[in-house]
């Protein structure tokens, strides 16, 4: 789990008893944002990968694997490898 979803996820929770702060609130939305950029990143690595597939392109299929592996494991927003 990377520390973005973390914030999110406790604020999801705070939310659920009462309202958001102003600056609660604001990171809330930043996580948000982030999240949807991470995933799309994701989806589009995820895309790729299948369009390798189709190809018959194994090596590309192999890095943009390894790019997956490595944006898995990084926060939102760090650069990709």
């Amino acid at each position: 789990m990377l520390p973005i979803h973390e914030r999110l996820a406790e604020l999801w929770t705070i939310r659920g008893g009462r309202h958001l702060t102003g600056e609660e609130q604001a990171d809330f939305e930043h996580c948000l944002a982030v999240n949807a950029m991470h995933i799309r990143q994701l989806a589009n690595l995820h895309n790729l990968s299948l369009a390798a597939s189709m190809v018959g392109d194994v090596e590309w299929q192999h890095e943009i694997c390894r790019r997956l592996e490595k944006l898995s494991g990084l926060p939102p927003g760090s650069p990709q490898l």
